[in-house]
């Protein structure tokens, strides 16, 4: 099959690129009108008892969360002061009724059935601030934030004297979108020109450094492309933005760097342009192939889980490695089919060994990298001994995980909204505005009945009396439905207010009614709960994917196997670093961010998806190699060294430009996505190096033969269907393991 294309793609050369580009054109002007189309929300459980509870309130009593806060602060004066109240209801009047559902002030409050109770919670303890509740209209999370964009210049315009700080969920998350645009332009700006000098000392000239620019560029507008049509029939969030850029840009460095390099070598063996770019479609095409069909599995396992950030980091994610990976099957082998040996042109003088040499060193297998996995293979149980060791000491405090969600702490500091949250926290007796909100529903319809009064009464005094709660508000009441509001000493999605949460969600219900118990905290313990029974599901999906794919492709179990066990290895090790630099705090003046004292947890699973998939990835394309190696000599240690060496350079140099590609993000302001760069950093450097430079050769030593085992029935069944590597070489001694396929054939 990939022989086939490489025949294709050459003499069709000229259709393949004016389709590429038309598709460009195409993903240009249509494709980049996703960003119109994204959604900002995506981290709520649907189905959950919190979004039911949800549901119910907007279908019953009406939304009362704090969509926006005004915070509000008029020179020295205090709240008793009428200049202060008539700026503030000055600054309130008249606000779009399309846009703005209700509001609520100290003053309004303090009128109101629940009188100064309710209304000293909005002041600060000096008494010289207060804030405003808006509620805004709109039927789900895009609405609500289009309303809080239209409102937020009308809300600026405080009138003299006034001064006004904006916050509350929609402002939080408006600002995160907004930063996370910012993120993404600066991330872009690093490391293009970072890549691009990287790419030159790679391939020392200019013309093939461009072309994994190009199948970059491809790769991301093919996302957009691809992401826009998926909005047309689902919600995508807007971070699947971030997945695609990094993965997108990255992995199609990552695969032009693989083709690139093996059609140059074929051309320095002599072979005339058609026939090396053959050999290189039959060989590194065939792992570019494997790889990223691993790659888009493991990330299409994020789509077992219902939540939509998730979802479309999924959706986003494989979008990107599936069109790198069509780009550099097609696109890229139609560029090299018309630039022949031009490939090389543009050179750039540097510092460097002869080509001659070089060129020598990749053909016999002999160089720096082979007397590395010599020297490894000498001492093998030495570096097994001390490696696995040094990775699970890495990965040990990850045992004490805590985690979370996100918070006003998300945003970088000095960020208004944060610092409106933060004000609320520290300044006003009620800690702010987040509550735990129990909704009260009565059977028969009514909430004002004598006995459906005295039950909910006795509901209210049963949550009032558990530890740690300070206060139950009775709110509005409709359609015989009461919204409660739990007010308590705890910060509002920590541990301590979700354990809350259950506590209360075990308090019986009134007598003909039903509870169901929501606001931030209980959709954080939803969530938390829903990863964790999605998550077992997910690695039984990735592990048997995985095993299989590798399976056809080497026809061995043990290398399966031991992919994996490598994998949870370098995994491990970047989980306990997370642990340590965000939950733990440490680095975090070095590095940015506020620690929350917990891990999102949303994050190590989008990282378990991501790592694992890059990390198939590198362990494709060197096994490919050796396996190559392996079925020409018989011999284990020589294959694994000429693997390493013609691999050894290309793995190492992919993964730096992996990690200047997603090393970007962790420059970001958002501590989620700073959590991602650093994360993928660290599992990218120690895959790349401790793990496909040290570790996998010693196991490889140390397994002999019985790297390339399969069971009787599953050999038979590899002889006949396994998706084999075209030899591009005549094999000098027949291998064991190729008399055994060759029986294996004849007596089938």
């Amino acid at each position: 099959m990939f022989d086939r294309l490489g025949h294709v793609t050459y003499r069709r050369r000229r259709w393949v690129l004016a389709l590429a580009g038309a598709f460009l054109v195409f993903g240009g002007v249509w494709g980049t009108g996703v960003f119109g189309a994204l959604i900002s929300s995506g981290f709520d459980t649907p189905g959950s008892e919190s979004a039911t509870a949800l549901a119910r309130v907007e279908d019953t009593v009406g939304r009362d969360a704090a969509d926006v806060v005004v915070l509000y602060r008029d020179g020295g004066r205090t709240v008793e002061d009428p200049q202060f109240r008539d700026a503030v209801q000055a600054h309130l009047a008249d606000l779009p009724s399309h846009l703005v559902a209700g509001t609520a002030t100290y003053w309004s409050a303090a009128a109101g059935p629940a009188g100064q109770e309710q209304a000293q919670a909005l002041v600060s303890q000096d008494r010289t601030r207060t804030y405003a509740v808006i509620h805004l209209a709109g039927a789900d999370e895009d609405a609500l934030m289009a309303a809080y964009d239209a409102l937020e210049p009308r809300l600026r315009q405080a009138p003299g004297g006034l001064s006004v700080q904006l916050g509350g969920n929609e402002a939080i998350a408006s600002d995160i979108t907004t930063q996370v645009g910012e993120d993404i332009a600066r991330a872009e700006a690093l490391s293009m020109p970072i890549v691009l000098v990287l790419l030159v000392v790679v391939f020392g000239g200019l013309t093939a450094a461009s072309l994994p620019l190009a199948i970059g560029g491809l790769a991301i507008l093919g996302s957009f492309t691809m992401l826009r049509l998926l909005t047309l029939g689902t919600d995508v969030s807007v971070f699947s933005i971030n997945i695609v850029t990094m993965l997108g840009l990255g992995l199609a460095i990552d695969y032009a760097l693989f083709v690139v390099s093996r059609f140059r070598e074929e051309l320095g063996r002599g072979a005339t342009t058609e026939d090396a770019l053959v050999r290189t479609m039959a060989t590194a095409g065939r792992t570019v192939a494997f790889s990223g069909l691993t790659v888009a599995i493991s990330l299409a396992s994020l789509l077992l889980f219902p939540q939509v950030f998730l979802r479309s980091m999924g959706f986003g994610g494989m979008a990107a490695v599936l069109v790198a990976m069509v780009g550099a099957l097609t696109v890229l082998p139609a560029l090299l089919a018309v630039l022949g040996h031009r490939v090389n042109s543009l050179r750039v003088p540097l510092p460097r060994r002869t080509t001659s040499r070089r060129a020598q060193s990749s053909t016999d297998g002999q160089g720096a990298w082979s007397r590395l996995a010599h020297s490894v293979m000498r001492r093998p149980v030495v570096y097994v001994a001390v490696i696995v060791p040094v990775l699970l000491l890495a990965g040990a405090p990850f045992l004490r995980v805590e985690f979370g969600g996100v918070d006003h702490r998300a945003l970088p500091a000095g960020t208004e909204s944060r610092v409106v949250s933060e004000t609320l926290l520290t300044d006003f007796p009620s800690g702010g505005t987040t509550t735990i909100d129990p909704v009260v529903t009565f059977a028969d319809g009514t909430v004002d009945s004598a006995t459906n009064q005295a039950a909910l009464d006795s509901y209210v005094d049963r949550v009032g009396a558990l530890p740690g709660v300070t206060g139950v508000q009775v709110g509005a009441e409709q359609d015989g439905t009461a919204l409660l509001s739990v007010h308590h000493d705890y910060e509002g999605i920590s541990s301590e207010a979700r354990d809350l949460v259950g506590e209360i969600r075990a308090v019986p219900a009134p007598h003909g009614a039903e509870v169901l118990v929501g606001g931030r905290a209980a959709d954080l313990r939803d969530l938390l709960s829903s990863l964790g029974g999605t998550l077992p599901w997910m690695g039984l999906f990735v592990l048997g994917v995985t095993f299989a794919l590798l399976f056809l492709a080497f026809g061995s179990v043990v290398l399966p196997l031991k992919a994996v066990v490598m994998n949870v290895l370098s995994l491990s090790a970047s989980f306990g670093a997370l642990v340590w630099i965000f939950q733990d705090g440490h680095l975090a003046g070095l590095l940015g961010f506020t620690s929350t004292g917990f891990v999102e947890a949303t994050q190590p699973i989008l990282m378990l998806a991501m790592a694992f998939g890059l990390s198939m990835d590198y362990e494709v394309f060197l096994l490919s190699r050796v396996h190559e190696q392996w079925d020409r000599t018989g011999d284990n240690t020589a294959a694994v060294a000429g693997g390493l060496q013609r691999t050894g350079k290309i793995i190492t140099s992919a993964a730096l430009l992996l990690v200047v590609v997603i090393g970007a993000f962790a420059t970001s302001g958002i501590v989620f996505i700073k959590m991602i760069g650093v994360g993928m950093i660290i599992a990218i450097l120690v895959d790349a190096t401790i793990v496909r430079a040290l570790l996998v050769p010693a196991t490889m030593r140390l397994l002999g033969r019985r790297n390339w085992w399969a069971p009787a029935p599953l050999a038979r069944f590899w002889a006949r269907w396994g998706l084999r590597e075209r030899a591009d070489e005549p094999a000098a001694v027949a291998s064991p393991r190729s008399r055994d396929q060759q029986q294996a054939v004849s007596s089938l």
